[in-house]
């Protein structure tokens, strides 16, 4: 697999990132945690990503690869996700314990979130049915030789510990860990332009 399969979604394609992108965060420890419950899940969490990195679209950062197998939703420097969707997305799928917790967690993510410019990735996945086949990677050279060409950094905040060997060997480098109460750890990677 290389990043010439890569190519640009349009905002028709928006509902198959979605599905894709929910698949693979099916067993997110972060994302389950949120909702532990498979239906609460399946309902809340393409409303999440759409208020997370749905405005990829709009700026044609977002990204796909093998019939839809991959998904990356990156946010261009000074668009952010889209606050007032998620908190609706929150305040109305979340259980009480865990509405409690989110507040700190989201204030944790602030402190790491780099304050000049940068290329941020709040969402990539790969379908469970097509993992291990370099897709991933792929998604991850297409948009970095981008963040290279522009001179600008990218960030991300890893929810799946197995996913960090893969953002580390395309630079990212770990800033510390986020956890708020019973919450898995979140770790925040950033990486520099090269």
């Amino acid at each position: 697999m290389n990043s010439s399969a890569v190519r640009t979604m349009t905002a028709d394609e928006e509902a198959q990132a979605i599905a894709t992108i929910a698949l693979a965060f099916g067993a997110d420890p972060v994302a389950r945690w949120t909702w532990p419950n498979a239906h609460q899940f399946l309902a809340a969490f393409p409303r999440m990503v759409r208020a997370f990195g749905g405005k990829a679209f709009a700026h044609g950062s977002a990204h796909v690869v093998g019939d839809h197998a991959g998904a990356a939703l990156w946010l261009p420097p000074g668009v952010e996700p889209d606050e007032e969707a998620l908190g609706e997305v929150m305040q109305s799928t979340l259980s009480p314990s865990r509405l409690e917790e989110a507040p700190g967690m989201f204030e944790q993510m602030a402190k790491y979130h780099p304050s000049e410019p940068h290329w941020y990735l709040p969402l990539i996945g790969v379908d469970p049915g097509h993992q291990g086949k370099g897709y991933g990677d792929a998604l991850m050279s297409f948009a970095l030789d981008r963040c290279d060409r522009d001179r600008m950094p990218a960030y991300l905040e890893s929810t799946n510990p197995r996913n960090i060997t893969l953002y580390r060997r395309h630079g990212f480098e770990p800033l510390g860990t986020i956890q708020a109460g019973s919450s898995p750890p979140l770790v925040p990677m950033l990486r520099p332009p090269r």
